[in-house]
């Protein structure tokens, strides 16, 4: 089974060891195969931007009501959506596995865990 996860950070193999015993940690995680968006990559990045992208570019005046909050973000997402622009990663997958390995558990370390649980 192949399981998605955004914010690689936060979800490790470790957390089924913490939650779950030992043998049946390493049996169901035989099962996954997980794949993780990269950090500046994902969509919430995407959505991040674009938020911080809206906050910078209204930020110069106080927006009275809800309905004129309504209006300049309408206007903003129109302009936005007609004119072209493009988010640059810095990140390959490759650097990212390689500056942040320690992130990415291996499958030998997992394995000691279980064999020294047991």
């Amino acid at each position: 089974m192949r399981v998605v996860l955004d914010n690689f950070s936060t979800h490790t193999e470790y957390a089924f060891y913490e939650f779950l015993p030992p043998v049946e940690a390493c049996r169901l995680l035989e099962k996954l195969e997980f794949h993780f968006t990269p950090p500046h990559g994902s969509w919430l990045n995407m959505a991040e931007i674009e938020l911080k992208a809206l906050s910078t570019q209204c930020r110069n005046r106080r927006i009275p009501d809800a309905a004129t909050l309504h209006s300049e973000v309408a206007a903003w997402e129109q302009h936005r959506n007609t004119v072209p622009s493009a988010i640059e990663w810095q990140f390959s997958t490759t650097d990212v596995r390689t500056k942040l390995r320690t992130l990415y558990p291996s499958r030998m370390t997992l394995e000691a865990t279980l064999v020294s649980a047991v």
